[in-house]
């Protein structure tokens, strides 16, 4: 079916009973209704979203009151400043917008805002095809504005701007980054022009604040390809404004006869094959980051090539500045640090002679993050060898076996000592003090190391086999 023939029944086919109910209300009120944007597109293109944004030729906060009391719902949340409410319902969010204008100063991160017509609402617009518009009045409900002929560039799969992309950009920079990820979601291309001025203009970004950047860039990593959106960033220059990090990571360096490949296209196809198997953000920006170290960290050695030695250790620490700057909750970062600190450890136990002991340490330190860590580590496995691939995926199901066969054996979840902190004072008749961590330390590394089972009374017998290398030194006479 084509776009034409959709256009004809999409709002006859879904939403139909509450859009017209809308459109009533609108009629009542005396103004102009619109739905817009996002949910026209996806419509046409058959596909649904739960959320619906609105222009309203009027007060669209007023007319917003009065949904929510037709619905039945909650006041809607307000934000005067901009003309905007939005009404929850049934799970999903009905956003009205009164028509305007938008626009950036030259160095400011707030837009200057001004009532405007449907035509200057929809020419605010970032892209055509988002630029389209369904009427809901009853006089003529269900007709398309198409102003700039987004449906042309629907069936095209084409982004362009609706004015001249410059102009577009300038008004709001953040266009420049929604160019991006839009091509990577929809799995459009970009106009040539519109490309080009995106990629001169790439540095606006920088008056953006980090909070709408950062939003920006996870929907990027949520799309089904995320190398298609990476891709682009690298091409256009906006990822040395946006996340230089990974920008310095592209390119391949040859001595004699040892080159090491490309760490950007290494992490491209590792972000793939983690988003294959899952949709969690923060393991797709850790297969983003797992790398990041490499740059910083690649040294050339006559007897072993090229060498990244520590990478995972100095990634870790960059990760928390790269978290802070991006402002990523606490618990993100955090994750993010431990996940690239330990990306290299389940690979090392692939090979013979690997001890129950160092299994374990990977487990506890692992803690509740382990099947994440494996998702990772199995997505890392890469070559341009199928061969190759073949052999280090059966050693890394191995691993993952015995894995799986340790916590099960030794009771690992959430590892620590079963003699606590009470116990060892009262056999050592210690007060609290940072001795009594120094010896549950002790007892869990004897645990780990598989001196004792990790069970009460062996670890409690170990204790006081232990206690007078502790209690003798450090307690006064």
């Amino acid at each position: 079916m084509s776009i034409e023939q959709k256009q004809r029944y999409i709002l006859k086919k879904s939403d139909s009973k509450l859009l017209s109910s809308l459109g009533e209300i609108a009629d009542q009120t005396g103004v102009e209704l619109y739905a817009v944007g996002g949910f026209v597109r996806d419509r046409l293109l058959g596909k649904k979203g739960q959320d619906i944004d609105f222009t309203v030729i009027g007060d669209a906060v007023e007319f917003a009151g009065k949904v929510a009391k037709h619905l039945k719902v909650r006041k809607p949340v307000v934000f005067p400043k901009f003309g905007t409410a939005m009404v929850p319902y049934r799970g999903r969010s009905l956003d009205f917008v009164t028509a305007r204008s938008e626009v950036y100063e030259q160095h400011s991160r707030k837009p200057v805002v001004s009532q405007g017509s449907l035509g200057a609402d929809l020419a605010r617009r970032d892209f055509t095809v988002n630029a389209l518009a369904i009427s809901l009045n009853h006089d003529n409900f269900g007709e398309l504005v198409d102003d700039f002929h987004g449906l042309d560039d629907l069936e095209a799969k084409i982004l362009r701007t609706p004015l001249d992309p410059e102009t577009t950009f300038s008004e709001d920079p953040l266009r420049i980054l929604r160019a991006i990820r839009f091509s990577a979601q929809l799995e459009f291309g970009i106009e040539p022009k519109t490309l080009q001025a995106l990629s001169r203009m790439a540095t606006r970004l920088e008056i953006i604040s980090q909070e709408r950047i950062t939003d920006e860039f996870l929907k990027l990593l949520a799309t089904r390809q995320p190398s298609i959106g990476l891709k682009l960033l690298y091409i256009t220059g906006v990822l040395d404004v946006i996340f230089p990090e990974i920008s310095k990571m592209a390119g391949v360096e040859q001595i004699g006869q040892h080159h090491h490949k490309d760490v950007f296209e290494h992490t491209l196809m590792v972000v793939d094959q983690v988003a294959l198997l899952t949709d969690d953000p923060v393991l797709r920006f850790a297969a983003l980051v797992h790398d990041i170290a490499k740059p910083k960290t690649k040294r050339f050695a006559s007897d072993l090539g090229w060498t990244f030695h520590g990478h995972e250790d100095v990634g870790s620490r960059m990760v928390k500045g790269v978290g802070r700057r991006m402002k990523l909750p606490e618990e993100t970062t955090s994750k993010l640090s431990k996940l690239t600190a330990l990306h290299m450890r389940p690979i090392n136990l692939t090979h013979d002679g690997v001890t129950d002991s160092a299994v374990r340490r990977l487990i506890v330190e692992s803690g509740d993050d382990l099947d994440d860590l494996l998702t990772l580590c199995r997505a890392d496995i890469t070559s341009a060898n199928p061969k190759k691939v073949r052999k280090y995926l059966s050693d890394f199901e191995s691993l993952e076996l015995r894995i799986r066969e340790v916590v099960d054996k030794d009771n690992l979840r959430a590892f620590q000592s079963p003699v606590r902190g009470e116990e060892i004072m009262q056999v050592c008749n210690l007060r609290p003090s940072p001795l009594v961590g120094q010896i549950k330390k002790a007892l869990e590394t004897a645990i780990l190391d598989g001196v004792v089972p990790n069970e009460h009374d062996p670890v409690l017998a170990y204790l006081h086999e232990i206690k007078h290398q502790y209690i003798d030194i450090d307690q006064p006479k």
